[in-house]
C-alpha cells in the first residue's frame, strides 16, 4: 500500500492504529473527537481564525501564504516532541474536519518520514455521520434495566457491576449529570451532545451481545443531553430489575451523594426554584427554610415523598413496558458489601 493511504471510516479498524491524531484546533477537539484520539493541531484556534479571515477578506492565495508556515512549524514541533520516539513501524491515523488540507499535510509529512500513515477520508464529518447512523440502528443487546426510586442506589449498583466485570452503560456518568433537577455535578460541565453520543457509540460497539448489558431506567434527557431515540426505545422495551431500599436509607444515600448541597444550601434552593410551578410558592419557601435551617435530612425526605416518588411512579409503568414483571432486588443497607452482594447476584444470574 502506498502511504499516506486515504481510507473511509467504514474501511478502517480503530484498534489497528498505534495513535489516532486529531489535527483540528483545540476547540474542535473539545467539542467531540474519535475515541482515543490525541489533539495535535495543525492550526490552533487563533491561527485558524487568522487564516479563515484572510481567506474570506483577501483571498485563497494570501490565506495559504499565511497558513503554510504556521502549518509547517506546528507539524515540525509535533515531530520534535510528540512523535520523536516513534519506531519505524508506528502506524498513525490522521484526520481533520473533512479530510482536507490539515490532515493531508500531517499525513504527507509522516509518510515522507517513513511511517505507514493513514488519512481518514472525509475526516471528523464522515466519522460523525457514521456514528449517527449506528445510533439510529443500535446493536441487538440483552438489556437489563435497573429501576428504582430516587436514592435507591441505581448508580452505585451500576458502578459495582462494572467493577466486577459486568457490561454497563452508565448514561449519567457519560453525561456528567445525575439526571434530575438537582443532578448537576459541581465543577463538572456536561459534554456536548455530539461527545455524549460518541461515548455511547463507543460503549455499544464494544459490548458482547451474548452477555447482558445493565443500564439505568433513564429519562429521554440526562440534564441537557438527549439519549439517542433508538437506544432509548431498546432500553424501554427491555426486562427490568426493581431495586428496593427503605426510605430512611435512601435519605442517607442521598445525603452522601449530594453532600455539596449540605455545604451550600443556597445552591440547593436555587435549583428548587425550578419546581415552583409544580409545587407552588408556599412549598418552595418552606423547603428554603428547611435548607437554611439545618434540616437537610428532613428536607430530603420531604422531597422524596412529595416530588420524586410520585414522579417516578407516574412515569415508570408508562415508559418501561416490562416493569410490572420486574424482578425485585432488595438492598438491606447502603454499604459497599451490600452493593457488591447485589451486583454479584445479578452478574451470576
Amino acid at each position: 500500500m502506498k502511504y499516506p493511504a486515504v481510507l473511509s471510516f467504514a474501511d478502517i479498524q480503530l484498534d489497528a492504529f498505534d495513535t489516532i491524531i486529531d489535527a483540528r484546533s483545540e476547540s474542535e477537539f473539545a467539542l467531540d473527537h474519535i475515541p482515543g484520539a490525541i489533539n495535535c493541531p495543525v492550526l490552533n484556534d487563533e491561527e485558524r481564525i487568522l487564516v479563515g479571515t484572510t481567506y474570506k477578506q483577501v483571498g485563497a492565495f494570501e490565506a495559504k501564504k499565511i497558513g503554510a508556515p504556521l502549518v509547517a512549524r506546528n507539524i515540525a514541533h509535533a515531530l520534535d516532541t510528540l512523535f520523536a520516539d516513534k519506531p519505524r513501524d508506528w502506524k498513525p491515523l490522521v484526520y481533520c474536519w473533512r479530510g482536507g488540507n490539515r490532515s493531508g499535510s500531517m499525513a504527507y509529512i509522516l509518510a515522507k518520514v517513513g511511517w505507514p500513515a493513514v488519512q481518514l477520508d472525509g475526516g471528523y464529518k464522515a466519522f460523525r455521520n457514521y456514528v449517527s447512523g449506528a445510533l439510529d440502528n443500535p446493536p441487538a443487546l440483552d438489556w437489563q434495566v435497573i429501576c428504582g426510586t430516587t436514592g435507591s442506589g441505581k448508580s452505585r449498583l451500576l458502578e459495582t457491576l462494572e467493577s466486577i466485570g459486568a457490561q454497563v452503560l452508565d448514561l449519567e456518568r457519560l453525561a456528567a449529570h445525575r439526571g434530575s433537577v438537582l443532578g448537576h455535578l459541581p465543577g463538572e460541565p456536561q459534554p456536548s451532545q455530539k461527545r455524549f453520543e460518541t461515548e455511547i457509540w463507543d460503549k455499544l460497539r464494544r459490548f458482547d451481545p451474548a452477555r447482558p448489558v445493565f443500564v439505568e431506567s433513564e429519562s429521554k434527557k440526562v440534564g441537557n443531553l438527549r439519549v439517542p431515540e433508538a437506544v432509548m426505545e431498546r432500553m424501554r422495551a427491555a426486562p427490568c430489575i426493581a431495586l428496593q431500599l427503605d426510605r430512611p436509607k435512601r435519605v442517607d444515600l442521598l445525603m452522601e451523594d449530594y453532600r455539596h448541597f449540605a455545604l451550600d444550601p443556597g445552591a440547593l434552593v436555587s435549583q428548587l426554584e425550578h419546581l415552583s410551578q409544580l409545587h407552588g410558592r408556599a412549598k418552595i419557601d418552606a423547603w428554603r427554610e428547611m435548607a437554611h435551617g439545618g434540616q437537610m435530612p428532613q428536607l430530603v425526605d420531604q422531597l422524596l415523598v412529595e416530588h420524586y416518588d410520585p414522579a417516578y411512579l407516574r412515569s415508570i409503568d408508562r415508559n418501561f413496558v416490562q416493569y410490572p414483571q420486574a424482578r425485585s432486588l432488595v438492598l438491606p443497607d447502603i454499604g459497599q458489601d451490600d452493593f457488591l452482594a447485589a451486583a454479584r447476584a445479578l452478574h451470576a444470574a
